[in-house]
């Protein structure tokens, strides 16, 4: 035995040394947390964040174990104290409201994708892909670092929208991404336009606009820490003409938002040409069961009501957010994009690629133990099933089918005990697909939702046309060889 025991204790003695260097290296590069070590002689795995995202994209401020937060939260509601949701930052005698530059909130970080295969793994599909859900947790979460360095300290920040997703330029190796972002618009009320960028890191230098792979705007909201009512937070002053121009572009965004909300379909009907094209479909329905017309709904035209896909989860805390109690918004966003592609790959039995976030918005937080309900619905097809002239639509070319598929979906939470329900958000998704595929509206509810996407896709594309952005036929089918999905 003690023959035998002496190569081991050899063997052992290396192996923990090697593994001692490897937990140095992730300390060095802010994947292993300095407690680890103190805590522990040696480790055998990467320590995670609880929300998920990268180590350099958490703040200084200070967090709570889960455990002191559950006990705080339950004292709170033996006093008969409702607000259980409040924020770590102490609250300054009078905060500063003077106004910030674009350059004060500006943070930029690098995710060592390509140097550091194992930190990939959280962010590579099973098709050996960016991971896009990961990403925008990852945003969401540099989002709430930006907003925190214009604002200061004093206030609740909370995610109130994501305005828009887009692919710039496809990425087509794992490497090295920069992330950056900075306040884009904010007028001095409540809300804040933040603009976050992906793009290929350099050495020793930042990324130039033709690294730039995704670009995504979020709309914040600024709450005070006890009323947890909004509250004002410093304008933005613009030192240049091209700072100028992003602050208009925000601006302009900010008052079309207020535009649609006034035309919504929750306001209002749908107007003269909307109406018509609701008649010629609910038509295309009947003469597929009029039984003395040949027209036959075909394989490739389906339902609205079988394309939906729901999933159920309990939220726990390991992915809360600052605020303890609440769950953290990109890992719910997260759960919506996988939940949106699995829908579009189980309607189109195709891959599909990512084209672009919609207006997302967050309604209602998700409380730390609740029942997630999530439900996603296939709500638009480009080409559609008709045209505004009543004719069928037609591919471009018939032997290289390119479809856009805009899917929808609802969110809303119960408490475990589900005596309470209330939504928490809708998120709208555009894929594309290499099929010809339809979706077919039955009921009203139904019609409604499409005509509500149809509207969606045509700003987006109005928007990446004012944006420049090539979003025709060939640069969608240039993303699709590319294959950046899930």
């Amino acid at each position: 035995m003690a023959g035998r025991s002496t190569p081991f204790r050899r063997f052992a003695s290396a192996a923990s040394l090697s593994i001692r260097a490897s937990c140095r290296n992730r300390i060095r590069d802010g994947r292993l947390p300095l407690s680890h070590q103190a805590t522990h002689g040696f480790c055998t795995t990467i320590a995670r964040q609880t929300d998920g995202v990268f180590r350099a994209l958490t703040d200084d401020r200070s967090r709570l174990p889960w455990i002191e937060a559950f006990k705080k939260q339950q004292q709170q509601q033996e006093g008969g104290n409702s607000k259980t949701q409040e924020s770590n930052d102490p609250k300054p005698a009078e905060r500063d409201m003077s106004p910030k530059k674009m350059s004060d909130s500006f943070h930029r970080v690098v995710l060592p994708l390509g140097r550091d295969p194992l930190l990939s793994d959280t962010y590579i599909n099973s098709s050996g892909h960016i991971r896009l859900g990961t990403i925008f947790m990852d945003l969401d979460a540099l989002s709430g670092i930006v907003v925190y360095k214009h604002t200061g300290p004093g206030v609740t920040t909370v995610t109130a929208a994501l305005d828009r997703i887009t692919i710039a330029h496809p990425l087509t190796e794992i490497c090295d991404l920069e992330y950056s972002g900075q306040v884009t618009y904010a007028s001095g009320r409540s809300s804040v336009e933040v603009t976050c960028k992906v793009a290929r890191a350099r050495e020793d230098e930042p990324s130039r606009p033709e690294d730039v792979l995704l670009t995504c705007t979020f709309t914040m909201v600024a709450l005070d820490p006890q009323t947890k009512r909004p509250t004002n937070i410093p304008s933005l002053v613009c030192e240049t003409a091209e700072e100028e121009k992003i602050y208009k572009n925000g601006e302009s965004k900010a008052l079309a938002k207020k535009k649609m909300l006034k035309t919504s379909l929750l306001q209002t009907e749908p107007n003269d040409a909307e109406s018509a094209l609701i008649h010629k479909i609910w038509l295309q329905q009947v003469d597929y069961h009029d039984p003395w017309k040949a027209d036959r709904q075909e394989k490739t035209v389906v339902s609205m009501s079988k394309t939906v896909l729901s999933a159920t989860s309990i939220m726990q805390p390991q992915y809360r957010n600052r605020h303890q109690t609440m769950i953290f918004g990109g890992f719910h966003l997260k759960q919506t994009f996988e939940l949106a592609f699995c829908c579009v790959a189980s309607f189109a039995h195709a891959r599909p690629t990512f084209i672009s976030a919609d207006p997302c918005t967050f309604r209602n937080p998700v409380p730390v133990g609740s029942v997630l309900y999530l439900k996603a619905t296939i709500v638009y097809t480009d080409p559609p099933l008709i045209d505004e002239d009543g004719s069928k639509s037609t591919q471009g070319d018939a032997e290289t089918p390119l479809t856009r598929i805009h899917v929808r979906v609802d969110s809303k939470v119960r408490d475990v005990e589900h005596g309470h329900a209330k939504p928490t958000g809708q998120f709208n998704y555009t894929f594309a697909v290499p099929k010809d595929v339809r979706v077919l509206p039955n009921t009203y509810q139904e019609y409604m939702m499409y005509i509500d996407a149809r509207r969606r896709v045509q700003a987006g594309d109005a928007q990446d046309h004012q944006d420049r952005l090539d979003n025709d036929s060939q640069h969608i089918r240039q993303v699709e060889k590319v294959n950046v999905t899930e």
